[in-house]
């Protein structure tokens, strides 16, 4: 019988060692967690990378200079897939390049086109998708931590000055790596976007109005900033545009939501526990230097207002859809929605179909049909407008 010395003097048998290896699964190419995929979305301010991987492994970062990189050591890990080519990357990656060190281990290694902050962790399966490695990129200064500024909101009791064009926020949902509901052959996340685009740009082209995208292509954004970012800009509407998805492939129809009165509560609690974000909320009023009890009456009076707004506006935009197909609820329904939760712009949240459906889902294909949805949203814009205060009036 073979035997393999140790320094200590003892012996062991070759294949009590090779035993031993094996179920620790070191030297077993079966055994090694495999990188299958490579997915990447880009957004304004980030890179996304995920790397879909059958089994968990560990991993260790370091960066190196002159130039810029970021190392990731995979251990006990291959990859199985093309590397994305240069100009597949973004804009703080000239490149991505592949190694093993030891035989084992997966390194990637990432060429910086300037100095980033990165993220990186590995997430457990969940949905449809094993192990990911997700590796975010941000620029140098960004601060995850930091809260953005609180910005004047007009105040809504007075007439809208007539040189200030009137801005629709417009939430295409889901994007990214987050693909919201699946067809067949159909991603919610890219036909809400196709459909947020067509409303755009009919919204453009009424004189005095203009809109924003939260997201103008295939990458996530955070729900609180999406809300966010609509006080930002000092948006007049909020409108987030999604696509129904349920497990009988029967249901169909469309639905208006807006925030629910029990959201808008809890809401009020979050905002009141901050007293950062009380200035300039609650159509102008600045609740900053109230007590707690008065600044809870008057944001809870904003907030009802705001979601009474909201319900009629949602109204008129229903009233629409029904004209080009069949609604799922006849009536504004309410919900907690994250992107609903402004204080004082007036929002709602269009499901435009279900793309469960298979006949809904070849609709939401169709060029011809998501043109007809953004007629109706356009439409049910105008009727709000005309039926509201004279804060909205076009001068």
């Amino acid at each position: 019988m073979s035997v393999f010395p140790f320094r200590d003097g003892g012996i062991v048998a070759v294949s009590q060692i090779l035993l031993c290896v094996l179920l620790l699964g070191v030297v077993s190419p079966s055994m090694a967690a495999v990188i299958k995929d490579i997915r990447m979305w880009h957004a304004p301010d980030h890179s996304r990378l995920v790397f879909d991987m059958d089994k968990r492994s560990k991993f260790k970062v370091f960066t190196l200079e002159k130039p810029g990189r970021v190392v990731i050591d995979l251990d006990n890990a291959k990859l199985n897939t093309d590397i994305p080519a240069p100009g597949q990357t973004g804009q703080f990656i000239s490149r991505i390049r592949k190694g093993s060190p030891d035989g084992s281990k997966t390194r990637l290694v990432f060429d910086l086109n300037k100095p980033v902050r990165y993220f990186i962790r590995l997430l457990n399966p969940s949905d449809n998708f094993a192990y990911r490695l997700v590796v975010d990129f941000y620029h140098q200064n960004y601060d995850p931590n930091k809260k953005a500024p609180t910005p004047v909101v007009p105040d809504r009791s007075t007439p809208r000055d007539p040189n200030r064009e009137l801005l629709v926020m417009i939430d295409p949902g889901h994007g990214g790596e987050d693909s919201g509901a699946r067809g067949k052959r159909t991603y919610e996340k890219d036909v809400v976007l196709q459909i947020s685009k067509k409303l755009k740009r009919l919204i453009d082209a009424q004189p005095g109005m203009r809109a924003e995208l939260t997201r103008t292509g295939d990458y996530y954004v955070k729900l609180r900033k999406r809300s966010g970012l609509a006080r930002q800009k000092r948006a007049d509407l909020f409108i987030s545009v999604h696509a129904d998805g349920f497990t009988n492939p029967r249901a169909r129809g469309a639905s208006v939501y807006a925030l629910s009165l029990r959201g808008a509560t809890s809401e009020t609690a979050k905002i009141l526990a901050n007293k950062e974000n009380l200035s300039d909320l609650a159509g102008g009023v600045n609740l900053a230097d109230k007590d707690d009890l008065l600044a809870g009456v008057l944001l809870d009076l904003s907030m009802s207002s705001t979601v009474n707004q909201s319900i009629s506006f949602g109204r008129e935009v229903l009233d629409e859809l029904k004209k080009i197909g069949k609604v799922h609820s006849r009536r504004v329904e309410q919900a907690g929605f994250v992107v609903l939760k402004s204080p004082d712009v007036p929002s709602i949240l269009v499901e435009t179909a279900y793309i469960t459906n298979p006949q809904e889902e070849n609709l939401l294909r169709s060029n011809k049909h998501q043109n007809k949805i953004a007629k109706a949203v356009m439409a049910g814009i105008k009727r709000f407008l005309a039926k509201s205060p004279a804060y909205y009036a076009r001068q």
